[in-house]
């Protein structure tokens, strides 16, 4: 566990467990929400073949669970430390025009 504070720069062995719920309840809402907003747009697996269907469907996880990331991490009291980790994420994917590109 030292290991892991000292790498994500935390100091308690309560944010690693807040930060571990925050992932946990990320993943699993950003997967239950895509369904619904596919559906929005008409799209289900009864109107579309399954092989268009689950590529668009995990393609829509991602922002969702991007925005969502940041949204619990707020809510569980560690915005800092999701926001760091976000822009490190995005930058990493190529996608730092979206934070910005300076490294902070």
């Amino acid at each position: 566990m030292e290991k892991l504070k000292q790498r994500w720069g935390i100091s308690s062995n309560f944010q690693i467990v807040m930060i571990f719920i925050v992932f946990a309840v990320t993943g699993s809402t950003s997967a239950y929400l895509s369904k619904p907003v596919l559906a929005l747009f008409g799209l289900s697996k009864e109107t579309i073949s399954l092989w268009v269907y689950y590529p668009l469907y995990i393609i829509l996880i991602f922002p969702i669970y991007q925005v969502l990331l940041v949204t619990f991490g707020f809510l569980f009291g560690q915005f800092t430390f999701f926001w760091n980790f976000e822009k490190k994420m995005l930058r990493s994917m190529g996608l730092g025009f979206l934070v910005g590109s300076k490294k902070q």
